[in-house]
């Protein structure tokens, strides 16, 4: 299958080359050229299907034209090999609990089989370093680092605001040492994707070293993620829930999560609608209510993993949908909530359900109790363990958390961070200089 640039300015490419690049050459984001519905009896043996089934048969449809099937099979299987179970919280209410893997948080799934993915490409070339760059306002750096730990002929750029992710968060991709580097930035997370953007039309940079991104701006690292709402469809008709009345709803930052759902969506997957949740970086609730988008700069909150100013897959959204507001707001509604609302719903979600929430998962939850119609499932992506937040969950519910015992390992090491201003000119001498 080929991959097309959002832009559509510069010639179609591989797999192979979309992964391996990232961004198009003309700043585009890579979009498959088709999208294939799956076959009416998938559907049907869904809910009785293992996750890694699930994945297995959509990676086949998704990536089967580009991978041999035994590869793509083993590589799928290997990157899913953590649970992601369906929790019922309260009547018609479920929660996906994406934080079972490796650094617990969602970005598991992508960035574990971009690894292995990037890993299948590169097998033939031995002698080529891909160098990886991702910004982070959170859980990405850690996931792509600890996907990518390792890795012969990869080096990892990670990217991150100061001061602005938990503790937790940041030990686990700053303690790391082998092949990954983290840079610490004097801004916000919209500058160190900026960074990184530009590293990859900076001729310089590029006639140097092989560049490429694991944030959701690359295809490997966000079209997988498309595994669990399947998944998660399957488990709630399990459970006895009207499979035509399931909404989805995703806190939502850079947005290549609820676009993921999106092309799900399009696949087949019986989704009635999706819920965008935001925090007050409600960039795209605004334009679901004006049809305008007017990026801004991003503002700190609790939600610190969604304080995105321009999410970068927005575009995708709007390729999607042939730039068609009204087609897009058929399928998507949206909210935003301030860090009070966010942290009144984490108390008494806790104090009437026993649930507890992080603070992107509050969100969403929020949303669905707010926003479900009679005779609607509602299902909401628990992104990150709340252990993650430990400081800011104690405080807001009055009620320890324990570390898992995954996170405290990272705790006990080294911070090893060059610190760098958000400025590309001593970005690309650092690289330069690696």
């Amino acid at each position: 299958m080929k991959y097309r640039s959002t832009k559509g300015t510069v010639p179609e490419v591989s797999l192979e080359e979309a992964v391996v690049k990232g961004l198009a050459p003309d700043r585009g984001l890579y979009m498959p050229e088709r999208i294939t519905v799956m076959p009416e009896d998938f559907f049907d043996r869904l809910p009785s299907m293992s996750l890694p089934d699930i994945a297995s048969e959509v990676a086949s449809v998704l990536f089967g034209e580009d991978v041999d099937a035994d590869s793509l099979k083993a590589l799928t299987v290997d990157a899913m090999n953590f649970p992601i179970p369906l929790v019922k919280v309260k009547e018609g209410i479920y929660s996906l609990e994406l934080f079972h893997g490796p650094t617990l948080a969602f970005k598991d799934v992508g960035a574990r089989f971009m690894a292995r993915l990037l890993g299948y490409f590169n097998r033939d070339n031995k002698d080529r370093m891909v160098n990886v760059l991702v910004a982070t306002s959170g859980d990405t750096g850690s996931a792509v680092a600890n996907g990518f730990l390792g890795v012969d002929g990869v080096r990892v750029f990670v990217l991150y605001p100061k001061g602005k992710v938990s503790p937790i968060q940041e030990a686990q991709f700053t303690t790391l040492g082998s092949n990954v580097s983290a840079l610490e930035i004097e801004g916000t997370f919209d500058d160190c994707q900026a960074l990184v953007k530009q590293a990859f039309l900076d001729k310089d940079l590029n006639d140097s070293m092989m560049l490429t991104s694991a944030n959701s701006i690359n295809v490997a690292r966000f079209l997988p993620q498309m595994f669990y709402y399947f998944y998660a469809w399957a488990q709630a008709v399990a459970a006895g829930n009207d499979p035509d009345n399931i909404v989805m709803c995703v806190p939502s930052g850079n947005f290549g999560n609820i676009c993921a759902g999106l092309i799900a969506k399009r696949m087949g997957l019986p989704v009635k609608r999706f819920i965008a949740a935001n925090n007050a970086n409600d960039i795209f609730y605004q334009y679901l209510v004006s049809g305008q988008y007017n990026p801004r700069p991003s503002v700190q909150t609790i939600a610190n993993a969604m304080d995105v100013g321009d999410p970068s897959n927005f575009v995708r959204v709007l390729d999607l949908y042939g730039d068609d507001h009204k087609r897009i707001t058929a399928d998507i509604s949206g909210c935003t909530y301030s860090d009070m609302q966010i942290a009144e719903t984490m108390k008494s979600a806790l104090e009437k359900t026993g649930y507890q929430l992080d603070p992107h998962g509050a969100v969403a939850y929020r949303a669905l109790e707010e926003g479900l119609h009679t005779g609607e499932t509602g299902i909401f992506l628990e992104t990150a363990h709340p252990a993650k937040f430990k400081e800011t969950v104690e405080t807001i519910t009055g009620v320890g958390i324990a570390i898992p015992e995954r996170l405290r390992s990272f705790m006990l090491g080294t911070k090893q961070t060059v610190g760098l201003p958000a400025d590309f000119k001593a970005f690309k001498n650092y690289l330069l200089s690696c």
